[in-house]
């Protein structure tokens, strides 16, 4: 008898995890934000070979994670000195994985190609440029990486270019920045109307407040907010503001979800700046072969797991993020930018690509439906970006 209420017991725990793997596979899976092309080139390693270990993504790890489409960040810390060229090279990389895998990838341009792609059980592949100075304040710029598949730019990254101010510099160095150059200058809102009249996302991740209602208040299509979370929650310099929040949902787009521990938990930064300091030597080292802040981190972060591991927040934070974001604007508006690949510390249990599934699994236990759920895993950025279509 106790053998049979043991059996009776766990046969709600398998059905439960048949349903969100299941779910998992059934939904449309979109991640808008995904650093896995820098990491190629910083590691020096391909997309199409097993990076496990490595890097927190590949191509058969998305395969195997059920990700339908993946926007590809396209980034450069706007140190270089010809950003627009390395925005090109970040293609090319993806161009040429395209070209070796044409059977599992395929480069699509709009909600049509999109659509075919998943008949053919490929992997939808979109750009998104991760900072308006990779145009370098040319507006037929921007008509070109339009044209090679970008499908959304970030106005800003946490540098600020000739037209748009930055979150970071906005936060940071508000006082040398003077009111008249303070958000978008009259070309920044065109650079909005261009992408607007292009069919390209407008993306406010990373832009300073000014910034942000400018081009709320200049858009004539939604927006995306690619990879940030809830300011109330973890008051990172770049996370939203509930009056941002609202902001979004007036205009009928979506915030998605940025996995980075310091943006998910107020107290992860300093656990982080404890780590750099204790690894200074090598950070230095890494640093001076030419290798950028961030992915001298993630190295230094693979290296030392179990000093990092120890610093995660818990999954349960993240999907506090996005329960507040949904109780503040709705299902319609929220979805997922993991920022996997551009990050050093996510939280437990969000490895790599292979645990999304986590996500939906929180969502059922939260008792999300599968309608809502299908929304965020994908449908509200699918609806963002076939909205923004001519």
């Amino acid at each position: 008898m106790l053998k049979k209420l043991l059996l009776l017991a766990m046969f709600p725990i398998a059905a439960h995890a048949q349903d969100y793997k299941k779910i998992q596979q059934k939904a449309i899976f979109v991640d808008s934000h995904n650093d896995i092309l820098t990491a190629c080139i910083e590691k020096n390693v391909r997309m199409d070979d097993n990076l496990k270990g490595k890097t927190q993504s590949d191509l058969s790890r998305f395969k195997e994670a059920g990700v339908d489409v993946q926007i590809f960040s396209v980034f450069c810390d706007g140190t270089q000195q010809n950003p627009y060229q390395w925005a090109n090279r970040e293609m090319d990389t993806l161009d040429a994985v395209i070209s070796r895998n044409p059977d599992k990838i395929t480069l699509t341009r709009n909600f049509a190609e999109l659509n075919i792609a998943l008949k053919q059980h490929k992997l939808a592949a979109m750009f998104g440029v991760e900072g308006g100075h990779m145009i370098e304040g040319d507006l037929t710029k921007l008509d070109k990486i339009y044209e090679r598949g970008a499908r959304y730019m970030t106005l800003t990254w946490n540098n600020s270019n000739n037209w748009a101010t930055s979150a970071m510099d906005e936060t940071l160095k508000k006082d040398s920045l003077s009111h008249a150059h303070k958000g978008l200058t009259e070309f920044g809102k065109e650079v909005v109307k261009r992408m607007n009249s292009l069919g390209m996302m407008v993306d406010l991740s990373h832009v300073g407040e000014q910034t942000f209602w400018d081009a709320i208040h200049t858009t004539t299509k939604p927006v995306i907010v690619s990879h940030s979370n809830a300011y109330t929650l973890c008051p990172a310099f770049r996370n939203l503001k509930d009056d941002q929040i609202l902001a979004v949902k007036k205009n009928g787009g979506v915030i998605d979800l940025n996995f980075y521990s310091g943006f998910v938990d107020s107290t992860f930064k300093m656990k982080e700046n404890k780590f750099a300091l204790n690894h200074a030597h090598e950070l230095d080292s890494l640093k001076k072969q030419g290798m950028i802040q961030e992915y001298a981190l993630s190295i230094l972060a693979d290296k030392y797991a179990s000093e990092v591991q120890d610093a995660r927040p818990p999954l349960s934070s993240l999907m506090e993020h996005l329960e507040y974001i949904v109780k503040l604007a709705g299902v319609d508006h929220v979805g997922i930018g993991s920022d996997f690949d551009g990050i050093t510390s996510s939280p437990k249990g969000l490895d790599d690509v292979t645990n999304y599934e986590l996500i939906t699994k929180a969502l059922i236990e939260k008792g999300y439906s599968k309608k809502d759920i299908y929304k965020i895993l994908g449908g509200n950025i699918l609806r963002v970006l076939k909205s923004n279509e001519n």
